[in-house]
């Protein structure tokens, strides 16, 4: 009995293990996510992003080919010793990481708010999720399989769309937790996601964060079906009575 007792203390103890992890990326992590962006240039103009990249004539020549598709490897390797020797300071991520570490607490709350969705339909969560920094790309994306979202940052602790992180990093959440139950079994065009997560942040979490917006790219035509918890209760019922009216 004492020793299970003393086992018990230990778990009361033990501290509470963040399910949002906050990262400062490598020069050779950021070097891989310049080039990311770079091949996707032209999906990123096509629908209007504002994308950061490096400055510089050897950028703007990645992009031109990229545009031509005539990017090679010895190209990624190019950029790999420009980011490391003319770019990568860790420094200049630090101001970032302490405000999203600071919004720890509200996005975690949100989290756990938004994951009960799992009673209802296949809402995708994880235990942890992985939040790295950038000072590149469009301003947030994600990665459903792992659970990890890039965000951008400045080296003054400026985002893209918002002052506070939190806004991009619960829409990326939700992107992660929707996308394969809901976008890809409904193959869900881009503009019909974006207005379906944006619905989803302002009906759940309006509360929490008044200053976020809808994109003004979405399809609103969704807007009549997702106006209360109940409809993302029932999302994919909602999205079969969506496609019946507007893809029959």
């Amino acid at each position: 009995m004492i020793v299970q007792w003393i086992f018990m203390c230990i778990a009361l103890v033990q501290p509470f293990e963040s399910r949002v992890q906050v990262h400062i990326p490598t020069a050779e992590e950021e070097a891989e996510y310049v080039w990311r962006t770079i091949r996707d240039i032209s999906f990123f103009e096509e629908h209007n992003y504002q994308v950061s990249l490096p400055k510089g004539e050897f950028i703007e020549s990645l992009k031109q080919k990229s545009s031509q598709n005539q990017l090679s490897d010895a190209d990624y390797e190019s950029l790999k010793v420009f980011m490391k020797t003319s770019v990568y300071r860790p420094e200049d991520y630090e101001k970032g990481y302490q405000t999203i570490v600071e919004k720890k607490p509200l996005i975690e709350r949100m989290v756990r708010e938004i994951s009960r969705l799992k009673k209802h339909w296949s809402f995708r969560s994880f235990d942890q999720y992985q939040v790295h920094l950038t000072l590149y790309g469009p301003g947030g994306s994600y990665d459903s399989e792992y659970g990890t979202i890039l965000i951008y940052t400045t080296p003054e602790s400026g985002f893209k769309q918002y002052d506070n992180p939190a806004n991009t990093i619960i829409h990326e959440i939700v992107h992660i937790g929707t996308e394969e139950a809901i976008m890809n079994t409904h193959q869900v065009s881009h503009p019909l996601k974006e207005r379906i997560i944006d619905q989803m942040v302002l009906i759940y979490f309006e509360k929490y964060l008044p200053d976020y917006r809808l994109q003004g790219f979405g399809d609103a035509r969704i807007d009549p079906f997702l106006r209360t918890k109940r409809d993302i209760k029932r999302l994919p019922e909602v999205m079969k009575e969506f496609q019946k009216k507007y893809q029959p």
